[in-house]
């Protein structure tokens, strides 16, 4: 069986050079890597189109950064017109130590059709794990000052027990496999916010359609991320707050006075946070 790899690069062509080379040793399973460009700076694309060339793998340009859904279907309706069953989605960032981490994922896969997104443990270098994940309550989303103290310090936001292989609500949207024709069902992913909630988009979606997501803690890589280099943290949470507020008016399943008391919840932490990453 041949698995679509999909790498969505934004001036990260280093990472995406470590993170082939881990790619590349993988046993028992046949790739394809597509790196889809998500409109980088010219030195960048330069590098991505030498590693492609010396890597056999697949590049698509794209000429407008349209956010992480918008790039990943780029991708995804490549695997779909080739007719790839499986696709794994993957940060540049990410790293495989574990040869056989594809396979073990399609092995799972194969097994229980009713899992159309599979996703392993993540691990950060600090020993942080990242998977699997729930979704937030009602009361969490409204009390927001309250839960960000909660987890703020731990850093584990709403990390169930990584221990435990079984069905789980949300895996992180740094790396999951995802069954093609589910993705090809919903008509891919929603391209309707920028960066954020994707995961819990996605969630949603299995869950309207009665389908399963997986967390597999036998299958296990590494995400190195650093924040520093992933752009404005400024600019990064106002983009947060307009993805969760699509959403939760459009999936969480809220409505009414109930719907307008936290969108209006919402609104007030935009200004609290516009107010202090912009006026201090």
């Amino acid at each position: 069986m041949k698995v679509a790899i999909i790498l969505l690069n934004y001036n990260s062509a280093l990472d995406c050079c470590k993170c082939v080379s881990f790619l590349n040793r993988q046993q028992n399973v046949e790739i394809e890597i597509i790196i889809v460009d998500n409109c980088s700076c010219e030195d960048d694309v330069k590098a991505l189109r030498e590693l492609c060339s010396e890597q056999q793998c697949t590049l698509i340009e794209n000429h407008e950064n349209r956010g992480y859904n918008a790039g990943n279907n780029i991708g995804l309706r490549y695997a779909a017109q080739k007719g790839y069953k499986y696709a794994l989605i993957a940060n540049p960032d990410m790293e495989f130590p574990q040869e056989d981490y594809v396979i073990r994922m399609v092995e799972k896969m194969e097994e229980d059709e009713e899992i159309v997104v599979c996703g392993s443990d993540i691990v950060t270098p600090e020993g942080r794990h990242q998977n699997p994940l729930r979704e937030s309550t009602y009361q969490e989303e409204l009390l927001w000052p309250i839960t960000y103290l909660r987890y703020h310090r731990k850093g584990d936001w709403f990390l169930e027990d990584y221990s435990k292989t079984g069905y789980c609500e949300k895996i992180s949207g740094c790396c999951l496999m995802v069954r093609m024709n589910f993705i090809e069902h919903i008509d891919f992913f929603d391209e309707g916010v920028f960066l954020y909630s994707e995961e819990s988009i996605l969630a949603k979606q299995l869950q309207l359609n009665k389908r399963k997501m997986y967390y597999l803690k036998d299958a296990y890589a590494i995400h190195r991320h650093v924040k520093s280099e992933k752009g404005n943290p400024a600019n990064n949470l106002l983009k947060l707050f307009s993805s969760r507020e699509y959403y939760l008016s459009k999936y969480s399943g809220y409505s009414g006075f109930s719907l307008k008391i936290l969108l209006l919840s919402k609104s007030l932490q935009k200004l609290f946070y516009k107010k202090i990453c912009f006026h201090l």
